[in-house]
């Protein structure tokens, strides 16, 4: 938290400090660009007040007159100009400016008086007064910019303070949270800015947080007692109901069905209460055989076969293990075995192992492309299902939970539920 309440304060002080030096830079271009403008113009009003005299003694005597500057001479043509003006005339008419390799530098200005042309050659070296104290002028404006750097630098940092302390403190107790430890006044002494309005709003939120986990415990602990205990009851009077010899069949029909209703809502209930429950997930959890969690979940879902001709063939090897709590898997089994027996009117339900994967098929009435692409969402569920279209969206949450991958196929024949999970040759290998 240290590092990042840092990066932002360095954040704002380079933004500080790089605007300034824009700025800077800028000003100082404008600066040499204004002083060698002035000088620039003050030496051609010089030309233009000379070439004005000379023209007009060449009108008075007819010949081109001295410049009264030392500095200035007249030519007729350019053979006798310096060498470096002379190829750059050649080279450019319209050129106007001029430099030497040994410093000197020249202005020329063509002059006419309407019968005949000549060129005023003005050298400046001497004349010009921002080239001597070019370096001066460099210096002052490096140190310039240098203040002011340091004086953005100096601002930036303490803006950065001022604004980066709150929002550093408030993300510090945020960071140090912990779901078993909420913070109670995570706005104390927050000021009344953008800031203050975030803190007070975490707060809100933290308050709702903790009122959805009271009110979340509160129903797992409720309903772990009030919803298990009369299923629990219902399901061993409906045993003993069920081996009364004075039952007519019809009323043994309808006990059948309430057996199978209260065991799928204590499954469902089971399964509930596990997701609701916060728990940690161990990924290196002990390697769990499958097989006797198979059985057993077989033996138990067996009554929603009933009399229907339902073979269930079994393959799957005594070593095959997946590294997940036997509690998950016999809940996730159970959905899917118990779905498989459900959904199927006569012929087989095969549970098998392919490769690494878990596979629990079943002949079934086809599912509705429509309804297949519904399949897993809460309260979708096929035409003639007697569930509440819960037991998939469970399934899903359960995998994705305990990170488990599953897959389910449907075809014209029917559906193939598919469970991955490394095994022990996987692992070895």
């Amino acid at each position: 938290m240290i590092a990042t309440r840092r990066g932002l304060q360095r954040q704002i002080m380079l933004v500080f400090a790089g605007f300034t030096l824009a700025v800077t830079l800028l000003f100082a271009l404008y600066a040499v660009a204004f002083v060698y403008t002035v000088e620039d113009r003050f030496l051609m009003s010089q030309m233009d007040e000379e070439a004005a005299y000379l023209v007009q003694e060449r009108l008075r005597t007819g010949a081109w007159p001295s410049p009264r500057a030392p500095s200035m001479r007249v030519y007729t043509d350019s053979k006798g100009m310096p060498t470096a003006v002379r190829a750059g005339l050649e080279a450019d008419p319209r050129r106007r400016k001029f430099s030497e390799r040994s410093g000197r530098s020249f202005r020329l200005l063509p002059i006419a008086d309407g019968r005949s042309q000549a060129w005023l050659l003005y050298e400046v070296s001497e004349r010009s007064v921002v080239r001597p104290i070019r370096g001066q002028i460099f210096f002052f404006l490096g140190w310039s910019a240098f203040v002011a750097l340091v004086v953005s630098l100096v601002l930036g940092g303490w803006l950065a303070q001022r604004i980066g302390a709150p929002l550093s403190r408030l993300a510090h107790a945020v960071e140090a949270m912990q779901p078993n430890d909420l913070p109670d006044r995570l706005a104390a002494g927050a000021s009344n800015d953008e800031v203050g309005v975030l803190a007070r709003g975490l707060e809100q939120l933290i308050r709702r947080i903790r009122a959805f986990i009271a009110r979340e415990q509160d129903f797992t602990r409720d309903a772990s007692h009030e919803l298990r205990t009369p299923l629990a009851v219902i399901r061993m009077a409906g045993e003993r109901l069920a081996v009364e010899s004075g039952l007519s069949d019809e009323g043994r029909a309808h006990l059948e069905n309430v057996l199978q209703s209260a065991s799928q809502l204590e499954q469902t209930v089971v399964t509930l209460l596990a997701l609701a429950r916060e728990q940690t997930i161990d990924s290196g959890a002990e390697r769990t055989c499958l097989l006797p969690i198979v059985e057993r979940v077989i033996v138990e879902q067996s009554p929603l076969i009933g009399d229907r001709p339902i073979a269930v063939e079994v393959d799957v090897p005594d070593a095959f293990a997946f590294a997940k709590p036997a509690s998950v898997l016999h809940i996730l089994l159970s959905n899917l075995i118990g779905n498989a027996f459900a959904h199927t009117a006569r012929g087989e339900v095969w549970i098998d192992v392919d490769g690494d994967l878990l596979r629990i098929a079943n002949h079934g009435v086809a599912i509705d492309p429509r309804v297949r692409a519904e399949m897993g969402k809460p309260f979708r569920k096929r035409e003639g299902s007697a569930g509440f279209g819960l037991g998939l969206a469970i399934v899903q949450r359960l995998c994705d939970r305990y990170a488990i991958e599953m897959r389910i196929d449907h075809d014209e024949t029917g559906t193939v539920a598919s469970i991955r999970c490394e095994t022990p040759e996987t692992k070895r290998g």
